[in-house]
Order: structure tokens, then C-alpha cells, then sequence
């Protein structure tokens, strides 16, 4: 996850007013309860801010951009927010400036009120992380155990997620994730958080962890379980909220209103069983992978090997291990020298995050022309110096 520009005292950078929408603006005021108090509806309205947070500020927000003073009107706005004591104006300019669907973690801890302990911030960024990757994982196919598979769509979401400096207080994080590109992790994020929150639930009335089972295909996994786990440890309480883009609208199924989910540290033995239930029904997966040949291992000149190939195609994942027999280890080693990958057919096991290809059968080398050879050389090179 990467960090948004901000101004030099650390406040959000204003958005240009010009390219402000005035329809997402009272989007957003509305949002965090701010006050339409009037003025003609055709023309503009006037905001003020929740309660008595900032009795003196006052908003006029244009009905629409095609009159002559909507600009002026809206850069007026913006600096009144810029300036405002509200504490929801901060997150209003942030929201205009930073593009996506807005997602917050929150955990309350014990001790000094406003500050938290290291650990427990590394606790918050970790599971926020965490939470990214299984949804995006699970946003892409469900399953109850991912391990490794899908590592790298997964950083690539999490890293085009913007996080936002905090604002006033701590044990709080904020990330803007793509709008409407990265909307199906983060609708999969709230159902299987739901399908989470009411799995606990049934298992405290029932004792039974079937409703767990059932969550998976609302896109709850062993990866997802463990990202709340962490959330929660340590913590007296933690909650999951997501805001929708009010610039790309509300996604078809769900509603306007700012979705909050929270758990507790009472949640954790159920989730900690959870964990351990979804791993092992996760079956194993029938592949027939090409690779390159990346490393090769055995104790003696002759006899079994381990050899590790780097997946080209065939798997979800990045790089798989396998152990082979003499003639089979011999085969690999011919197209490590030759430059050539590999293909080969077996089952990749759970057990180390689907990293081990078991029961390998039907090793080959694959030819490939010079040109592509020189190609799959240099892209191994690449990788290896990242």
C-alpha cells in the first residue's frame, strides 16, 4: 500500500476545484451527517457541519457545474473545509482527492486514551494488509485455503490501495482502494466479512463450525480468518467499515450507507478454529505445470532429487518444489543446461501453501525456439535480481 501526497502540515493536498463534482461533494457531506439548511434547490444548497463541531462554517454547494459561479463557489467550499474544526471535513477532502472506495480499520486498545503501542500499530498495518490480499484472492475464485496461489495478483491490488495519513487520534488506518476496477475484492470483502461475523455467531449459539464452511463461497478463507485474528489480538475491540466512491456510485446489491463490521477479542477461539477447519478441507489440485528449472538438489551423483521450478503456466503460484526419481531428475537437469523449461504433471498439496507438486508423472523438456528462449533467460535473470 502506498501513501497519498499531503500538504507540508501533514493535511490532505486540496483537490482542484475545478474538478470537483458538485453531485459527489453533497454526496459526501451527506454522508457524514452534514446539514442541508436550505437555499433554492435548482441553484445550491447550503451545509453545515453535525452538531456543534463548527457552528461558524457554512457551505454553499452549486446544484450542478454549468453555472458561471459553480467554481468559485466549490473552491470557496474547499477552503472552508480546509480551514473547518469539523472533524469529518479532513475525511471529506480526502474522499474528493483520492480516488476509490474507502476502507477503514479501526482497533481500540488498552492504555494511555489516543495512543497505542508499537506493536499494536504493526498489528493494524499487518492485518490491513492481510485483509487486501485474501480479498482480492477470494474476489478472484473462492477457496477455503489459498496458501500461495494468487500471491501476485494479490500485492498488485494491495499496492495500488492509497493509504491516507492518520487523522486525529490513533489505533486507526485508512486505504482508498481502484474504483470500479478493484470493486470485486472489496464487495467480496464485505459479504465475507458478514458471512464471517454471522459464522461466529452461530458457532457461540450452536458449537458448530458448518456456517464457516458455507462462508467460503461468500469469499471467507483460512488467509481472511487470520487477517481479523490479527486485528483483533491484543486489541479490546476492532472494526472494518467501507464507504463506497461517491464519485463511481454504490455497487448494484448494496446500499449507500457506510458498512461497518466489528469483532471482538471473545471472537478469537472461534476463529482460531475456524483457521485450522478451513486449511484442511482445502483439497489438494491436479496440475500440469511448465516451468524453468531454477534449482536442482540431490546428496549423491545418482538417485532422487529435489528440483524447484519457477511456474510459467499451469499454477497459481509462483514457484513449486517436487522430488524426483534418477532418470526423471536427470531429464531436468538436461533442460536447466539447455535453457529450456519443463513440463510436468502431478498435485499440488496444501501442505506448504501449495508449493509441493507431489506423484509427479510425465516429466518432459519443452523445445522452444532461439528467440524465446532468449526471452524466458532474460526474464529469469530479472527476477532473480529483484
Amino acid at each position: 500500500m502506498t501513501g497519498t501526497r499531503m500538504s507540508e502540515d501533514g493535511a490532505p493536498a486540496l483537490p482542484d476545484p475545478a474538478a470537483v463534482d458538485p453531485a459527489v461533494l453533497a454526496t459526501l457531506l451527506a454522508r457524514y451527517g452534514w446539514v442541508r439548511r436550505g437555499g433554492p434547490t435548482a441553484r445550491y444548497g447550503r451545509w453545515t457541519p453535525p452538531g456543534d463541531s463548527d457552528p461558524d462554517t457554512s457551505l454553499l454547494v452549486p446544484a450542478g457545474g454549468g453555472f458561471d459561479d459553480a467554481v468559485d463557489l466549490l473552491a470557496d467550499a474547499v477552503t472552508a473545509l480546509s480551514r473547518s474544526r469539523s472533524p469529518s471535513a479532513r475525511s471529506i477532502l480526502v474522499a474528493l482527492t483520492v480516488p476509490g472506495d474507502e476502507i477503514q480499520w479501526r482497533r481500540e486498545t488498552p492504555g494511555v486514551p489516543g495512543a497505542v503501542p508499537w506493536e499494536g500499530e504493526e498489528h493494524l498495518r499487518g492485518a490491513a494488509r492481510a485483509m487486501l490480499a485474501a480479498a482480492a484472492k477470494a474476489g478472484r475464485t473462492r477457496a477455503a485455503y489459498f496458501g500461495a496461489r494468487l500471491d501476485g495478483w494479490a500485492g498488485a491490488f494491495v499496492e495500488r490501495a492509497l493509504v491516507v495519513a492518520p487523522a486525529a487520534g490513533a489505533g486507526g488506518l485508512t486505504a482508498f482502494t481502484p474504483a470500479p476496477e478493484g470493486r470485486a475484492a472489496v464487495t467480496t470483502l464485505v459479504r465475507a466479512l458478514e458471512a464471517m461475523r454471522d459464522a461466529v455467531d452461530y458457532r457461540r449459539v450452536s458449537g458448530g463450525l458448518e456456517a464457516f464452511e458455507n462462508a467460503v463461497q461468500s469469499g471467507v478463507s483460512r488467509e481472511l480468518v487470520d487477517a481479523v485474528q490479527q486485528l483483533v489480538r491484543g486489541a479490546t475491540a476492532a472494526q472494518v467499515s467501507v464507504a463506497w466512491s461517491a464519485a463511481v456510485g454504490t455497487p448494484g446489491g448494496f446500499g449507500d450507507r457506510r458498512i461497518s463490521l466489528e469483532f471482538s477479542p471473545g471472537d478469537l477461539p472461534a476463529l482460531a478454529e475456524a483457521a485450522e477447519l478451513l486449511e484442511r478441507i482445502e483439497p489438494a489440485v491436479p496440475v500440469t505445470v511448465l516451468g524453468a528449472v531454477v534449482r536442482l538438489k540431490r546428496g549423491a551423483a545418482a538417485g532422487p532429487g529435489t528440483v524447484r521450478l519457477r511456474v510459467l503456466s499451469g499454477a497459481e503460484v509462483a514457484e513449486v518444489r517436487l522430488r524426483l526419481d534418477d532418470r526423471e531428475y536427470r531429464l531436468a537437469a538436461e533442460a536447466h543446461l539447455a535453457g529450456a523449461p519443463i513440463r510436468v504433471s502431478g498435485r499440488l498439496e496444501r501442505r506448504g501453501g501449495f508449493r509441493r507438486l507431489v506423484h509427479p508423472h510425465d516429466l518432459a523438456p519443452v523445445t522452444l525456439e532461439d528467440a524465446e528462449r532468449e526471452r524466458l533467460l532474460k526474464t529469469l535473470g530479472e527476477d532473480e535480481s529483484r
